[in-house]
């Protein structure tokens, strides 16, 4: 299995080279070059634990490494750091059923990836002899940059920088980047929104004087991002163990076909949800679900893609994005594969901040259904679930729980659906208990955090136990114009 650039046919790298990279020269995505099939029934599925479903996916799309070296990945990532054995957990609620994926260190679902990217990356960097010390270099929304933190802290032979911005995070997701420990991790606030961040970090990697001083000096860039495919390929993972767990819980028989539900900002979850389905998976619709930065919403609607908008700050501020990076993946595979039309749409989005879609191309999007939710639907959501299931979700979750109502009125279509239950509610405590009551808003974060544990009868995690008193270690801020700069500053070159 090898893997070529959205934006370059001719770009032609294995795996590991895939992971190491992140992005391609060109600025384009990697891409598996053909999709696989899953090599075992669903019934088969239904018997294995986590790690052993991850291997059975991942061992399709990762063919340069060997049984041992990718088990090995695998074991070390799925352990005792997940607070519960099942490793993502299924809870029925509100007629769906909601995968949570936030039993990892930093309570969110991008430690499903993050948790085995470093090992991925660092058996890569072994496999390719590379001797550079790797700079993960990452733009975060709120919930990669603390995840890629505790994955690379004090990985041999790493460096990484996280920018983030300054206002457009929750205080908990601040306080756990800020706090973070490790030699070699660097945490950066910028003046600007995420689509700053992530514009300038994909510049970085674009600059090709700044890839030979950083070679001149020892080191090279990857991503964390779910740009690189050593995080989408361990996305795909959950969406098989999810339908697994539903065949063996008897909720489907094997074969039958569900909905995925997906807050959505950057487009990587709900894209592993596509991959799923290209593997075998029996997902009939997609729903993508938005917050009032609506962008995906309105392409799946029209057909055209327009970040020029005012960007919101919301309650879900992890789906706070305009520019979705990896819609340029499901871009690419609707275009028919054709990366010179890719590039002609991406150059658009990029000069104009608009593209267009042909009507073929349209077409091949029917099984995705676009929502949006208003800030006052999400608390509502919140409280109505709360109150009728004595189950409390938090804001992103929200978003696709009334997505999914939006979604049933409009269908009648009522096959099972499992939600991706992106975050714990304790991230975001203030918007998750203010729903519930908004008399809570007197009260202090961590006030807020005893009182959700009160109501929720569920442990407070111990990332949660740990920012209670951590000292700040990353208070550096720069305008977005600087990033570059503060890197060099950062590596002394």
């Amino acid at each position: 299995m090898n893997y070529k650039s959205t934006r370059d046919n001719n770009e032609v790298v294995t795996a590991s080279q895939a992971i190491l990279k992140g992005l391609a020269k060109d600025g384009g995505l990697y891409v598996p070059e053909s999709m696989p099939k899953l090599s075992v029934s669903f019934d088969e599925l239904a018997k294995m634990n986590y790690r052993e479903v991850a291997y059975t996916v991942m061992k399709e799309f990762l063919t340069d490494f060997t049984e041992e070296e990718l088990k090995y990945c695998i074991d070390s990532a799925y352990d005792s750091k997940f607070d519960t054995p099942e490793i993502a957990p299924i809870k029925k609620a509100d007629g769906a059923y909601f995968l949570e994926l936030f039993h990892g260190k930093t309570i969110a679902f991008k430690d499903m990836a993050l948790s085995i990217l470093p090992y991925l990356l660092t058996t890569s960097a072994k496999k390719n002899n590379v001797k550079n010390e790797i700079v993960i270099l990452t733009a975060t929304s709120g919930d990669t940059g603390k995840a890629a933190l505790a994955g690379f802290a004090d990985v041999k032979g790493t460096k990484i920088i996280v920018f983030y911005p300054k206002d457009g995070v929750s205080p908990v997701q601040e306080k756990q980047m800020v706090t973070q420990k490790g030699d070699n991790t660097y945490v950066v606030g910028i003046t600007g929104n995420f689509d700053d961040a992530q514009t300038g970090v994909k510049n970085m990697f674009n600059d090709a004087d700044l890839a030979k001083l950083m070679d001149d000096n020892g080191y090279q860039f990857s991503s964390a991002n779910s740009i690189n495919i050593g995080r989408l390929v361990p996305q795909i993972v959950y969406y098989v163990y999810a339908y697994s767990r539903l065949v063996k819980d008897g909720v489907v028989a094997a074969g039958d076909k569900i909905n995925v539900d997906v807050p959505t900002g950057n487009f990587g979850n709900i894209l592993a949800s596509y991959y799923a389905k290209a593997m075998g998976l029996p997902i009939d619709r997609f729903i993508c679900a938005s917050n009032e930065n609506k962008v995906l919403f309105d392409f799946f609607k029209t057909g055209t893609y327009d970040r020029n908008r005012d960007f919101i700050l919301t309650s879900s501020p992890s789906m706070d994005i305009l520019i979705s990076s990896n819609l340029e993946r499901l871009i690419y595979k609707i275009a028919g594969n054709d990366s010179d039309k890719n590039v002609e749409l991406m150059k658009s989005l990029s000069e104009k901040g608009v593209y267009e879609i042909t009507d073929d191309m349209k077409a091949q999007l029917d099984e995705f259904y676009g929502g949006f939710t208003t800030e006052e639907g999400t608390a509502e959501i919140i409280s109505k679930i709360y109150k009728e299931d004595n189950y409390i979700i938090d804001t992103h979750t929200a978003v696709a729980a009334h997505v999914y109502n939006q979604y049933v009125a409009d269908t009648n279509d009522t096959k099972p659906t499992v939600i991706a239950s992106t975050a714990s509610p304790y991230k975001f405590a203030r918007s998750v208990m203010t729903a519930i009551d908004p008399a809570y808003d007197s009260k202090t974060d961590f006030e807020l955090i005893d009182e959700l544990n009160k109501l929720s009868n569920v442990a407070i995690p111990q990332a949660i136990e740990d920012i209670r008193s951590a000292p700040i270690l990353h208070d550096t801020v720069v305008d977005s114009k600087d990033m570059c700069a503060q890197v060099k500053k950062i590596l002394n070159i």
